[in-house]
């Protein structure tokens, strides 16, 4: 392991250990040690510490290395610097499942289902939209998930215009915007899914540099690309809609991380992926840090995103470090 891999490791145990303090709540050193360890404490602290902050940043860093591997995926697999993890519409779909969610007044578990169920379904469009005789592209696959996600988006316009303005609507707005607030223990099948997902990308890191040759190259070496690409977008598009579904839309992490990996590790998969995994974490988690303490009360996610995300993509492409 090198020295780059093993510092932001270390960087992203630090951060996560600092999160725990980070709170409208001050809570004493000692008693945030004594909560992780031990039953006899207080149990205000304990429900704060363990209930409350610790299931938010296990989230917030398997979300944002999620998103960061689905977006250096995208970014191999589609041969496009630009790409985002909501290129195929997954996103859009997400929202306008959690919008017709809020709308029927359903339970959390059963929004998330919906959101869920939703993002994949968008997916599951722009890959048949995309084929033509019988066959696809990648230029189909980018412009039939612009088409699809433009639709859905289109269909989360009409969920705004018929909810509530007292309640409803505010509860949509919200959403779109991302947040962490909502994240319990109870949601530990979606962590487990997205780690898995991750897990499975993290071992196919070698078949994704091959996923970024042409057909006729990787015919020469005699591998299936067309199965490679359907398995990574799967996963890919599983990360995302889970994501999705649970926190709402988180922008900018997805795009920004895997060109900062590539800026510490090079264009070579095998070593970006996993640096993607950390930065990702430690971005994302640094962000939902920001979301909650730098007022009252609390930013929505993708606006802390956005602000960061910006200036670093601009960075690196007045740099030359992104080649379109």
């Amino acid at each position: 392991m090198s020295r780059s891999f093993i510092l932001l490791f270390a960087v992203l145990l630090l951060v996560s250990f600092a999160s725990l303090f980070i709170g409208s709540c001050n809570i004493p050193i000692y008693e945030v040690l004594k909560s992780l360890v031990s039953n006899n404490i207080n149990a205000t602290y304990k429900t704060i510490v363990v209930d409350l902050r610790l299931p938010r940043i296990i989230f917030s860093i398997i979300v944002g290395s999620g998103l960061s591997v689905a977006g250096a995926s995208y970014q191999t697999i589609f041969r496009n610097p630009l790409v985002s993890p909501d290129i195929l519409g997954v996103a859009n779909g997400a929202a306008l499942g959690a919008a017709v969610g809020i709308l029927l007044n359903f339970s959390y578990y059963l929004l998330i289902l919906s959101s869920f169920t939703f993002g994949m379904l968008a997916v599951f469009l722009a890959l048949s939209i995309s084929k033509r005789n019988g066959k696809e592209s990648i230029l189909g696959l980018i412009v039939s998930g612009i088409v699809v996600g433009a639709f859905f988006t289109s269909l989360v316009g009409i969920a705004k215009y018929l909810a509530d303005t007292n309640n409803q609507l505010p509860q949509i707005i919200f959403w779109l915007l991302g947040s962490f607030s909502f994240v319990t223990w109870n949601i530990w099948p979606i962590m487990i899914v997205i780690s898995a997902c991750i897990l499975v990308i993290y071992l196919m890191r070698w078949q994704l540099n091959i996923a970024s040759l042409d057909e006729e190259s990787a015919v020469t070496l005699g591998v299936n690309l067309r199965l490679i690409r359907l398995i990574v977008i799967s996963l890919s598009t599983i990360i995302t809609a889970a994501s999705v579904s649970v926190v709402g839309i988180v922008g900018w992490i997805g795009l920004v991380v895997p060109h900062l990996a590539r800026l510490l590790t090079g264009s070579d998969n095998v070593r970006v992926i996993p640096a993607t995994i950390l930065v990702g974490g430690i971005l994302l988690l640094l962000s939902d840090d920001l979301a909650r303490n730098i007022i009252s009360g609390e930013i929505p996610i993708s606006i802390i995103t956005s602000l960061l995300g910006t200036p670093i993509f601009i960075y690196i492409y007045k740099n030359r470090r992104i080649k379109i």
